[in-house]
């Protein structure tokens, strides 16, 4: 699809951003190892020159996966000797889009895993990216409970320790209303009632948009469910494709690879509402030390779409240089997931991440988690 990219693409653009915005701008003297791939691997810079199109990547049989290890060894290298080697006003200028540089390339190893589903659900064999644990982790599913929040003027945004993205600041006061979230994310076996109760066949409980993909793509389930009955109705259930393969599905693992269009309908069904990213980074923030007080599966489990449009915080200014373009240029059309996934790298979440993609999106892997209105006393 025009939105994945091969994972030999990955591998190149994520060295591309090391040897253009700090070896080409910081490091005396270096010159790229080859001119002409800078065409092939920047993304969307508009500022660095003009660019492959994005559908056509898949295309790309040269450089070959050799040239391209070899890129990433060479450019690594001299990564390596201009930490070692840089002075003091080269190390100021140039640590930050560094930093970047690293978060940047943790955000490509999860698309590569996302990337690398989609490509191989459309492969007849079925085949597995990995094998599936020979131990599977415990999935005893808590009962859903709802957990009170009180309205008023909250803070959100990062805060200021430690990397955050441009578009996580600055921080700044909102106001909530009272509510409600869920104490968990919605389960396959919850969203599995919402099928057969018609939910894709009823326009009242989705948005229009939403309503005009369901019955362009001819959606049924999230995206990778493989109904079992032959006329692919409800039937005896479901199994999903995996990164593990076809794998039967598992009732209490949360539901993930649904766009907010199919997030939002269920909430409907389902007499509740998505949170704001708002109302999930505040009751995020009051988690006890053990992660048991309020809310469960924040982190790991799927990202969670929310109610809130991508937009500039108050007061927000994209970074210099070329990474002005890094998130500013895209707040327009998209909606913000809160949390992280199971194909999160370890220590890249944080609670005030913003992840983004459009409302139709649902190659990633992305669930729900229910919110309600609630009346002050």
């Amino acid at each position: 699809m025009p939105e994945a990219s091969p994972s030999k693409w990955h591998l190149a653009h994520t060295t591309w951003f090391f040897e253009t915005l700090v070896l080409q701008a910081h490091a005396p003297g270096y010159q790229p190892v080859d001119s002409r791939w800078a065409r092939l691997f920047n993304s969307y810079y508009e500022a660095l020159g003009p660019r492959h199109p994005r559908p056509q990547r898949g295309l790309l049989s040269r450089p070959s996966l050799a040239e391209v290890w070899q890129y990433r060894r060479q450019v690594d290298d001299a990564m390596q000797g201009f930490i070692n080697s840089a002075g003091a006003a080269e190390w100021s200028a140039a640590a930050d889009t560094l930093r970047l540089g690293l978060h940047h390339e943790q955000q490509h190893q999860e698309l590569l895993l996302t990337d690398i589903l989609h490509a191989f659900s459309l492969n007849p064999l079925r085949p597995a990216y990995a094998p599936a644990p020979e131990r599977l982790p415990d999935t005893t599913c808590p009962p859903l409970r709802w957990r009170s929040m009180a309205g008023g003027p909250v803070q959100v945004g990062h805060e200021g320790s430690g990397f955050g993205f441009d578009n996580e600041r600055p921080r700044h006061t909102c106001w909530l209303a009272p509510h409600a979230l869920a104490s968990r994310l919605v389960t396959c076996a919850e969203y599995a009632e919402f099928i057969a109760d018609g939910g894709y066949r009823q326009a009242s409980l989705w948005l229009s948009d939403g309503w005009a993909e369901v019955q362009a793509r001819g959606w049924q389930a999230p995206a990778y469910w493989l109904a079992r009955a032959a006329d692919g109705s409800h039937g005896d259930g479901y199994d999903h494709f995996t990164l593990h393969g076809v794998q039967a599905l598992d009732p209490t693992a949360p539901v993930c690879h649904l766009s907010a269009y199919e997030a939002a309908a269920y909430a409907a069904w389902a007499g509740a509402r998505l949170p704001t990213e708002f109302e999930w980074e505040h009751a995020a923030a009051q988690q006890s030390g053990d992660g048991s007080a309020l809310l469960q599966q924040l982190h790991g489990a799927a990202w969670q779409w929310t109610a809130s449009a991508y937009t500039p915080y108050p007061g927000f200014r994209p970074l210099a240089g070329p990474a002005a373009e890094y998130n500013g240029k895209f707040m327009v059309n998209q909606l913000v997931l809160r949390g992280s996934s199971l194909a999160t790298p370890p220590g890249h979440a944080r609670l005030s991440y913003r992840n983004f993609f459009p409302p139709a999106a649902r190659w990633q892997f992305s669930g729900l988690r229910l919110a309600r209105d609630e009346v002050s006393a």
